[in-house]
Protein backbone atom coordinates (compact mmCIF):
# COMPACT_ATOMS: atom_id res chain seq x y z
CA UNK A 1 0.00 0.00 0.00
CA UNK A 2 1.31 3.47 -0.84
CA UNK A 3 0.47 6.85 0.63
CA UNK A 4 -2.26 8.86 -1.05
CA UNK A 5 -0.36 12.09 -0.38
CA UNK A 6 2.30 13.70 -2.56
CA UNK A 7 5.78 14.34 -1.16
CA UNK A 8 8.28 17.09 -1.90
CA UNK A 9 10.67 16.23 -4.75
CA UNK A 10 14.11 16.99 -3.33
CA UNK A 11 15.79 16.64 -6.74
CA UNK A 12 14.56 20.14 -7.50
CA UNK A 13 16.73 21.69 -4.80
CA UNK A 14 19.87 23.72 -5.45
CA UNK A 15 22.57 23.01 -2.83
CA UNK A 16 25.48 25.45 -2.67
CA UNK A 17 29.01 25.22 -1.22
CA UNK A 18 29.72 26.67 2.20
CA UNK A 19 32.23 29.04 0.61
CA UNK A 20 29.25 31.01 -0.72
CA UNK A 21 27.59 31.35 2.70
CA UNK A 22 27.96 34.37 4.97
CA UNK A 23 28.85 32.97 8.40
CA UNK A 24 27.77 34.65 11.62
CA UNK A 25 30.42 33.03 13.85
CA UNK A 26 34.14 32.71 13.14
CA UNK A 27 37.19 31.28 14.92
CA UNK A 28 37.78 34.36 17.06
CA UNK A 29 34.51 33.56 18.84
CA UNK A 30 36.02 30.42 20.40
CA UNK A 31 37.74 30.99 23.73
CA UNK A 32 41.10 29.61 24.71
CA UNK A 33 41.40 28.34 28.26
CA UNK A 34 43.33 31.48 29.23
CA UNK A 35 40.93 33.99 27.70
CA UNK A 36 38.88 36.09 30.13
CA UNK A 37 35.23 35.12 30.36
CA UNK A 38 32.23 37.08 31.64
CA UNK A 39 31.98 37.12 35.40
CA UNK A 40 29.62 34.62 36.98
CA UNK A 41 29.30 33.73 40.64
CA UNK A 42 26.74 31.62 42.45
CA UNK A 43 26.91 30.11 45.94
CA UNK A 44 25.77 26.69 44.67
CA UNK A 45 28.50 26.26 42.05
CA UNK A 46 30.88 24.76 44.60
CA UNK A 47 28.24 22.22 45.64
CA UNK A 48 27.74 21.04 42.06
CA UNK A 49 31.51 20.92 41.54
CA UNK A 50 31.90 18.78 44.66
CA UNK A 51 29.25 16.36 43.46
CA UNK A 52 30.91 16.08 40.06
CA UNK A 53 34.28 15.39 41.67
CA UNK A 54 32.75 12.77 43.97
CA UNK A 55 30.98 11.10 41.05
CA UNK A 56 34.25 10.93 39.15
CA UNK A 57 36.06 9.40 42.15
CA UNK A 58 33.33 6.81 42.66
CA UNK A 59 32.91 5.86 39.01
CA UNK A 60 29.40 7.29 38.76
CA UNK A 61 28.00 9.13 35.78
CA UNK A 62 28.49 12.83 35.11
CA UNK A 63 26.11 13.51 32.24
CA UNK A 64 26.16 16.79 30.36
CA UNK A 65 23.22 17.50 28.08
CA UNK A 66 23.12 20.66 26.02
CA UNK A 67 21.59 22.65 23.23
CA UNK A 68 23.61 23.85 20.26
CA UNK A 69 23.84 27.40 21.57
CA UNK A 70 26.40 26.18 24.09
CA UNK A 71 28.82 25.48 21.24
CA UNK A 72 27.98 28.83 19.68
CA UNK A 73 29.02 30.44 22.98
CA UNK A 74 32.60 29.48 22.11
CA UNK A 75 33.34 27.21 25.07
CA UNK A 76 34.46 24.08 23.21
CA UNK A 77 37.92 24.10 24.76
CA UNK A 78 36.44 24.28 28.26
CA UNK A 79 34.26 21.26 27.53
CA UNK A 80 37.17 19.33 26.03
CA UNK A 81 39.36 20.14 29.03
CA UNK A 82 36.71 18.79 31.42
CA UNK A 83 36.44 15.67 29.27
CA UNK A 84 40.20 15.16 29.28
CA UNK A 85 40.29 15.53 33.07
CA UNK A 86 37.57 12.89 33.45
CA UNK A 87 34.83 15.15 34.77
CA UNK A 88 32.37 14.39 31.97
CA UNK A 89 31.44 10.77 31.31
CA UNK A 90 28.75 11.36 28.69
CA UNK A 91 27.74 14.24 26.39
CA UNK A 92 24.28 14.48 24.81
CA UNK A 93 23.28 17.05 22.19
CA UNK A 94 20.49 17.81 19.77
CA UNK A 95 20.89 17.54 16.01
CA UNK A 96 22.01 21.15 15.60
CA UNK A 97 24.95 20.48 17.91
CA UNK A 98 26.65 18.01 15.59
CA UNK A 99 26.07 20.37 12.64
CA UNK A 100 27.84 23.28 14.35
CA UNK A 101 30.67 21.01 15.47
CA UNK A 102 31.12 19.59 11.96
CA UNK A 103 31.13 23.00 10.28
CA UNK A 104 33.50 24.50 12.84
CA UNK A 105 35.99 21.66 12.51
CA UNK A 106 35.79 21.76 8.74
CA UNK A 107 35.90 25.48 7.87
CA UNK A 108 36.47 27.36 11.13
CA UNK A 109 33.07 29.05 11.00
CA UNK A 110 29.43 28.19 11.53
CA UNK A 111 25.93 29.66 11.84
CA UNK A 112 23.96 31.38 9.13
CA UNK A 113 21.36 34.11 9.32
CA UNK A 114 17.87 32.66 9.12
CA UNK A 115 16.52 36.11 8.28
CA UNK A 116 18.97 36.45 5.39
CA UNK A 117 18.69 33.03 3.78
CA UNK A 118 15.07 32.04 4.38
CA UNK A 119 14.00 34.78 1.97
CA UNK A 120 15.91 33.24 -0.92
CA UNK A 121 15.21 29.64 0.06
CA UNK A 122 18.92 28.95 0.58
CA UNK A 123 18.76 28.43 4.33
CA UNK A 124 20.42 25.17 5.34
CA UNK A 125 21.20 23.98 1.83
CA UNK A 126 24.99 23.82 1.91
CA UNK A 127 26.97 20.98 0.35
CA UNK A 128 29.59 20.30 3.01
CA UNK A 129 27.04 20.37 5.82
CA UNK A 130 24.91 17.86 3.93
CA UNK A 131 27.84 15.43 3.89
CA UNK A 132 26.91 14.66 7.48
CA UNK A 133 24.00 12.71 6.04
CA UNK A 134 26.54 10.26 4.55
CA UNK A 135 28.20 9.94 7.97
CA UNK A 136 24.81 9.16 9.50
CA UNK A 137 23.97 6.60 6.82
CA UNK A 138 27.32 4.93 7.46
CA UNK A 139 26.59 4.84 11.19
CA UNK A 140 23.31 3.08 10.53
CA UNK A 141 24.95 0.53 8.20
CA UNK A 142 27.79 -0.20 10.60
CA UNK A 143 25.69 -0.33 13.77
CA UNK A 144 27.31 2.77 15.26
CA UNK A 145 25.79 5.68 17.12
CA UNK A 146 25.28 8.94 15.27
CA UNK A 147 27.54 10.88 17.61
CA UNK A 148 30.11 8.11 17.69
CA UNK A 149 30.53 8.03 13.92
CA UNK A 150 30.54 11.81 13.57
CA UNK A 151 33.33 11.93 16.13
CA UNK A 152 35.24 9.17 14.37
CA UNK A 153 34.99 10.84 10.99
CA UNK A 154 36.10 14.23 12.30
CA UNK A 155 38.95 12.69 14.33
CA UNK A 156 40.22 10.77 11.30
CA UNK A 157 39.76 13.68 8.88
CA UNK A 158 42.13 16.34 7.69
CA UNK A 159 39.76 19.08 8.83
CA UNK A 160 41.91 22.10 9.75
CA UNK A 161 40.13 22.93 13.01
CA UNK A 162 39.27 19.50 14.38
CA UNK A 163 41.02 20.32 17.66
CA UNK A 164 37.89 22.37 18.46
CA UNK A 165 35.54 19.44 17.88
CA UNK A 166 33.93 18.03 21.01
CA UNK A 167 32.82 15.04 18.92
CA UNK A 168 36.38 14.23 17.86
CA UNK A 169 37.57 14.68 21.46
CA UNK A 170 34.86 12.36 22.77
CA UNK A 171 35.80 9.71 20.23
CA UNK A 172 39.49 10.03 21.10
CA UNK A 173 38.76 9.78 24.83
CA UNK A 174 36.22 6.93 24.52
CA UNK A 175 33.47 9.09 26.03
CA UNK A 176 29.96 8.45 24.71
CA UNK A 177 28.57 11.45 22.81
CA UNK A 178 25.00 11.04 21.65
CA UNK A 179 22.79 13.01 19.28
CA UNK A 180 19.06 13.08 19.89
CA UNK A 181 17.36 14.08 16.65
CA UNK A 182 13.84 15.26 15.96
CA UNK A 183 12.93 14.66 12.32
CA UNK A 184 12.42 17.95 10.52
CA UNK A 185 14.25 19.98 13.16
CA UNK A 186 17.62 20.21 11.42
CA UNK A 187 18.92 21.60 8.14
CA UNK A 188 20.29 18.16 7.27
CA UNK A 189 16.72 17.01 6.71
CA UNK A 190 16.30 19.41 3.80
CA UNK A 191 19.00 17.71 1.74
CA UNK A 192 18.37 15.27 -1.12
CA UNK A 193 20.78 12.76 0.46
CA UNK A 194 18.95 12.65 3.79
CA UNK A 195 17.87 9.13 4.78
CA UNK A 196 15.22 9.29 7.48
CA UNK A 197 15.57 5.60 8.26
CA UNK A 198 19.31 5.98 8.84
CA UNK A 199 18.77 8.97 11.11
CA UNK A 200 16.23 6.98 13.10
CA UNK A 201 18.50 3.96 13.45
CA UNK A 202 21.63 5.91 14.42
CA UNK A 203 19.90 8.36 16.75
CA UNK A 204 17.87 5.62 18.41
CA UNK A 205 21.08 3.72 19.07
CA UNK A 206 22.33 6.92 20.68
CA UNK A 207 19.24 7.00 22.88
CA UNK A 208 19.93 3.46 24.07
CA UNK A 209 23.57 4.35 24.71
CA UNK A 210 22.33 7.32 26.72
CA UNK A 211 19.88 5.19 28.70
CA UNK A 212 22.71 2.79 29.56
CA UNK A 213 24.71 5.69 31.02
CA UNK A 214 21.67 6.82 33.03
CA UNK A 215 21.79 3.41 34.73
CA UNK A 216 25.00 4.67 36.36
CA UNK A 217 23.45 7.92 37.62
CA UNK A 218 23.06 6.81 41.26
CA UNK A 219 25.59 8.97 43.12
CA UNK A 220 26.19 10.96 39.95
CA UNK A 221 25.30 14.29 38.37
CA UNK A 222 23.15 15.33 35.42
CA UNK A 223 23.97 18.76 34.00
CA UNK A 224 21.71 20.47 31.46
CA UNK A 225 22.88 23.54 29.56
CA UNK A 226 20.39 25.48 27.45
CA UNK A 227 18.07 22.70 26.31
CA UNK A 228 14.41 23.43 26.91
CA UNK A 229 12.98 20.35 25.18
CA UNK A 230 15.54 17.72 24.19
CA UNK A 231 17.33 17.39 27.53
CA UNK A 232 14.33 17.10 29.85
CA UNK A 233 12.39 14.82 27.52
CA UNK A 234 15.21 12.42 26.58
CA UNK A 235 16.45 12.29 30.18
CA UNK A 236 12.94 11.60 31.50
CA UNK A 237 12.36 8.59 29.26
CA UNK A 238 15.84 7.18 29.80
CA UNK A 239 15.49 7.54 33.57
CA UNK A 240 12.18 5.66 33.48
CA UNK A 241 13.86 2.80 31.60
CA UNK A 242 16.87 2.77 33.92
CA UNK A 243 14.71 2.77 37.06
CA UNK A 244 12.50 0.01 35.64
CA UNK A 245 15.52 -2.25 35.16
CA UNK A 246 17.08 -1.22 38.49
CA UNK A 247 13.94 -2.05 40.46
CA UNK A 248 13.99 -5.57 39.08
CA UNK A 249 17.54 -5.93 40.42
CA UNK A 250 16.71 -4.49 43.84
CA UNK A 251 18.59 -1.28 43.10
CA UNK A 252 17.54 2.36 43.19
CA UNK A 253 18.49 5.38 41.12
CA UNK A 254 17.44 8.34 43.21
CA UNK A 255 20.48 9.69 45.06
CA UNK A 256 21.95 12.02 42.46
CA UNK A 257 22.14 15.72 41.65
CA UNK A 258 20.75 17.66 38.72
CA UNK A 259 21.72 21.17 37.64
CA UNK A 260 20.16 23.34 34.95
CA UNK A 261 22.04 26.24 33.38
CA UNK A 262 19.78 28.52 31.34
CA UNK A 263 18.63 32.11 30.88
CA UNK A 264 14.98 31.65 31.83
CA UNK A 265 14.06 33.29 35.15
CA UNK A 266 12.62 30.92 37.75
CA UNK A 267 10.80 32.87 40.42
CA UNK A 268 10.69 31.49 43.93
CA UNK A 269 12.00 28.07 44.93
CA UNK A 270 13.27 26.21 41.87
CA UNK A 271 12.81 22.93 43.78
CA UNK A 272 9.03 23.36 43.85
CA UNK A 273 6.71 22.78 40.92
CA UNK A 274 4.63 25.74 39.75
CA UNK A 275 0.86 25.68 39.31
CA UNK A 276 -0.44 24.85 35.85
CA UNK A 277 -1.92 28.33 35.70
CA UNK A 278 1.62 29.77 35.80
CA UNK A 279 3.30 29.99 32.35
CA UNK A 280 6.55 28.91 34.01
CA UNK A 281 5.01 25.49 34.61
CA UNK A 282 5.66 24.72 30.94
CA UNK A 283 9.42 25.29 31.17
CA UNK A 284 10.27 21.60 31.16
CA UNK A 285 13.77 21.78 32.65
CA UNK A 286 12.21 23.17 35.80
CA UNK A 287 9.46 20.66 36.48
CA UNK A 288 11.25 17.63 34.98
CA UNK A 289 14.93 18.05 35.81
CA UNK A 290 14.77 20.20 38.94
CA UNK A 291 11.65 18.82 40.63
CA UNK A 292 10.00 15.58 39.54
CA UNK A 293 12.97 13.32 38.83
CA UNK A 294 14.79 14.18 42.07
CA UNK A 295 11.72 14.23 44.32
CA UNK A 296 12.60 10.98 46.09
CA UNK A 297 16.13 11.59 47.27
CA UNK A 298 18.04 13.76 44.82
CA UNK A 299 19.02 17.41 44.88
CA UNK A 300 18.74 20.08 42.21
CA UNK A 301 20.39 23.40 41.40
CA UNK A 302 19.58 26.24 39.02
CA UNK A 303 21.99 28.74 37.49
CA UNK A 304 20.79 31.61 35.34
CA UNK A 305 23.34 33.13 33.00
CA UNK A 306 24.98 33.13 29.59
CA UNK A 307 26.77 29.88 28.66
CA UNK A 308 29.92 31.85 27.85
CA UNK A 309 30.02 32.72 31.54
CA UNK A 310 28.45 29.75 33.32
CA UNK A 311 30.30 26.84 31.75
CA UNK A 312 33.78 28.32 32.32
CA UNK A 313 32.66 29.21 35.85
CA UNK A 314 31.66 25.61 36.51
CA UNK A 315 34.99 24.41 35.15
CA UNK A 316 36.85 26.79 37.47
CA UNK A 317 34.80 25.59 40.43
CA UNK A 318 35.62 21.97 39.62
CA UNK A 319 39.32 22.68 39.22
CA UNK A 320 39.38 24.66 42.49
CA UNK A 321 38.42 21.56 44.47
CA UNK A 322 40.37 19.01 42.45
Amino acid sequence: MTSKYETFDRSRLIVKPLAERVHDLHLERWLSLSDPTPEFEHPDLAAVAQRAAAAKSNGNAVLLMMGAHVLRAGVNRHLIDLMERGFISHLALNGAGVIHDWELARIGATTESVARYIRSGEFGLWTETGELNEVIAEAAREGLGLGENAGRRIAESGFPHKELSIFAAAYRLNIPITVHVGIGYDILHEHPNCDGGAIGAASYRDFLIFARTVEKLEGGVMLSFGSAIMAPEVYLKALAMARNAAHQQGRQIRNFATAVFDIVPILGDHRRELAKSDPGYYFRPHKTILVRTVADGGESFYFRGDHRATLPALRRAILDIS
